[in-house]
């Protein structure tokens, strides 16, 4: 296998990352995945905490096994020069255990100000690859990390990671469906609601900053925006009826959402501050779940006009409504994937819901989950990953799986309560 690895030769900045000049190519033997040791940081000074090394190592290594784009492992100390070209004599001992790539660095703790310098780089051509040095505060390890990581598969594949974006959900642990936001991984969840009603469908503004969401919090179920830094809601549609399932536009500027203010569900568009709302659609059906397509110019969404639920597209002006899925009795949860060539959706299959993909054409549909109840897939911002809720192991939880299926691996950590509509942030 063949991967192409961006080359920095820049020396190392005060804070940042080396600059691209150039690329260089490793290639695993026996066409394998790439073996990344990831060495312990060493402590630069002695009261550093050895729990902080352990901590980093085990974040990089996580990440990058979750990408699929490599095999890593955590591997003890190893005391390296931190000049930026090592002897042949510093790689020998990774090029014999079979490694392709190699992270190693410092990090210091002192006076609850926390210093992290990170390298990677390539064993077998003997070469520095990317590099950076964060500085910050102790709560801020597992954020370094995982920008780190985002970087290495930037080097690695061309594209950054997104180890360092938010999933926004829905849990009842409270016994009230209240909205959190977490990494990535599920760690440092935080509530974003706490009116003790019912709040649902939460979606990130493209920004990341805002979310979208209804809540029952007035009796109506209508559409609230907050930011995730402050505790300001504003109510952006209360309208008679369903003000439901709002879905920001890729440029932020516009919302569509289902609104039942005449009747039954209909899809509209409207300004983000909720004026100017606009009908797209015309039946007697429920239309609901609208979904952007990444350049704005369509909108899917489920209606069960045809008798039971569907996933249609249509031009984000309403026109030209063409049914997309032609297979299942029953499918909702349209998300539209970053490079807008399929679709992620959930079908009824086998008893339960499970997390299919189908292309614009109709033409191939994937079956991605076979086990337990699954529901409301959602992209990451690369296109690598998918995130979605799951009741395999009896109470729903947070999963997260990469595109094709694999790895599904649930990080919703929490005890008691239901855990689902999860959305992924897309910064």
């Amino acid at each position: 296998m063949k991967i192409l690895l961006f080359v920095f030769l820049m020396a190392l900045a005060p804070v940042g990352v080396y600059g691209q000049s150039d690329y260089i190519e490793v290639t695993a033997p026996g066409n394998r995945q790439l073996k990344m040791a990831v060495s312990l940081p060493n402590a630069l000074d002695p009261l550093s905490r050895t729990e902080t090394a352990k901590q980093i190592s085990e974040i990089i290594v996580y990440d990058m096994n979750m990408s699929g784009v490599v095999v890593a492992s955590g591997r003890p100390q190893q005391s390296l020069s931190r000049e930026l070209l090592l002897s042949d004599a510093d790689f020998l001992p990774w090029l014999n255990a079979g490694f392709d790539l190699l992270v190693s660095g410092e990090f210091s703790l002192k006076d609850e100000k926390l210093t992290i310098e990170l390298r990677l780089f390539d064993v077998i051509n003997r070469k520095l690859i990317t590099a950076k040095r964060f500085l910050g505060s102790p709560k801020d390890v597992r954020r370094f990390s995982h920008s780190f990581a985002d970087e290495m598969l930037r080097a690695i594949t061309g594209e950054k990671g997104v180890f360092t974006t938010k999933i926004a959900y829905v849990s009842t642990k409270t016994g009230n469906k209240e909205i959190y936001v977490m990494d990535w991984d599920g760690n440092n969840p935080l509530p974003l609601t706490k009116n003790g009603s019912i709040n649902m469908n939460p979606d990130f503004s493209p920004n990341g900053r805002e979310i979208i969401f209804t809540s029952y919090k007035r009796g109506n179920p209508d559409l609230y925006r907050r930011s995730l830094y402050n505790t300001a809601e504003v109510a952006l549609s209360k309208r008679k009826g369903l003000n439901y399932t709002g879905s920001w536009s890729p440029d932020g500027s516009r919302i569509a959402l289902a609104l039942s203010k005449d009747g039954d569900a209909e899809i509209y568009t409207m300004n983000k501050d909720g004026s100017n709302p606009v009908r797209l659609t015309n039946n007697r059906a429920l239309d609901l779940y609208p979904a952007w397509s990444p350049d704005g110019k369509k909108i899917a969404f489920v209606s069960d006009r045809l008798g039971k639920p569907q996933i249609f597209v249509m031009n984000s002006d309403g026109s030209d409504v063409r049914r997309l899925t032609k297979t299942g009795s029953y499918n909702v949860n349209p998300r539209w994937s970053p490079k807008g060539d399929k679709i992620a959706y959930s079908r009824m299959s086998g008893g339960g819901f499970n997390i299919f993909t189908v292309t614009l054409d109709g033409s191939s549909n994937n079956q991605l989950t076979t086990e337990g109840n699954n529901e409301n897939p959602s992209w990451s911002a690369d296109g690598r990953f998918l995130c979605f809720s799951s009741k395999r192991s009896g109470v729903s939880g947070i999963y997260v799986m990469r595109s094709d299926g694999t790895g599904q691996t649930k990080i919703s950590k929490g005890r008691g309560g239901a855990y689902f509509q999860p959305v992924w942030s897309a910064q």
